[in-house]
């Protein structure tokens, strides 16, 4: 089986450990820093699932999709932050000769509307999504660290595809460690992390605390509470369904089995602020409000949460 995997982040090397234990044929696109990092020691994975060390040899690494040649795959994994998708959407588009009959495009990214990004340059059939709630913390630029697991990777389509063709690509990344399934419900897993990210990530970052501690605090639940109904409103107002008929529904598992499994884990948009990186804050609540502004409905808890975020964002240039 052979596997691009689009970006070399903390998900992508995560991800691309899984399939090189697994003895998929595997390259990375990453940044030049990454790829030189890869030549030079490897891939290196730590954690919850145990230490794994792949020797440079074991697979491939390269900083642009015109350095391969003669080279078609399977699939293609991509794993760039949501801001990122058009970028990766478009280049991939220019690159034909890397996809097969069968070669399907695989998105592990954070938040909603990323699948829509692709459909101008791909078929509906060609594109599926992934729902990760694993923790994965780049500690080099070789090295991944996965520091929680609260579920198995879902894979499937949004578009009502048969989804049978992911299960190889599932059966590899669970051999290599993490569990992944095919599911024909992925939009549906899809909200309930946006649900789970919108409520924790951008308070989370604002204020420095992991999760937990959010969960405790009753003022910081009061707040996730709020984006948490809102949400919910949003997301039926546009048709759209998750696994529970109202947050109420939501909420009570959320804090007793969601928070508890995550509850050391400080946000990636905590992780990006501090590193000065842009965050994905426009897919997770900045989607909802978007949703919501075409619907006409008033979400306060998302709009104040995603603007202090997008304010710490500016205030740092």
């Amino acid at each position: 089986m052979r596997v691009l995997v689009y970006g070399g982040g903390s998900v992508g090397l995560g991800i691309a450990s899984c399939l090189i234990k697994a003895d998929a044929e595997v390259d990375i696109i990453g940044r030049e820093a990454t790829v030189r990092a890869l030549h030079d020691g490897g891939l290196a994975r730590t954690g919850i699932f145990g230490d794994y060390r792949a020797e440079a040899k074991k697979f491939g690494s390269c900083c642009s999709l015109e350095d391969i040649q003669g080279r078609s795959y399977d699939y293609i994994l991509v794993c760039v932050k949501s801001f990122d998708t058009s970028v990766a959407a478009r280049e991939l588009s220019g690159h034909r000769q890397l996809f097969g009959e069968e070669t399907k495009i695989v998105l592990f990214q954070n938040g909603w509307g990323n699948a829509e990004v692709f459909l101008p340059f791909f078929e509906q059939g060609q594109v599926y999504n992934a729902r990760v709630i694993t923790g994965f913390r780049r500690l080099e630029k070789n090295a991944v660290e996965i520091t929680v697991h609260a579920d198995s990777i879902h894979i499937g389509s949004l578009f009502g595809r048969d989804a049978a063709c992911v299960e190889k690509l599932c059966e590899f990344i669970s051999k290599g460690d993490i569990p992944c399934e095919v599911t024909s419900d992925v939009g549906r897993d899809l909200w309930a992390k946006m649900l789970y990210n919108c409520a924790l990530n951008p308070l989370g970052a604002i204020l420095d605390m992991p999760y937990g501690a959010l969960a405790e605090n009753e003022f910081t639940r009061a707040i996730m509470n709020g984006i948490v109904r809102e949400v919910f409103g949003v997301m039926a107002a546009a048709g759209y369904q998750t696994h529970w008929q109202k947050a109420e529904d939501f909420l009570e598992v959320f804090y007793s089995k969601l928070v508890p499994d995550t509850a050391e884990h400080k946000s990636s948009t905590l992780q990006d602020i501090l590193a000065h990186k842009k965050t994905e804050i426009n897919a997770l609540n900045g989607a909802v409000i978007k949703l919501a502004d075409k619907y006409q409905m008033e979400v306060a808890y998302n709009m104040v949460v995603y603007n202090i975020v997008k304010s710490i964002e500016s205030g740092r240039s």
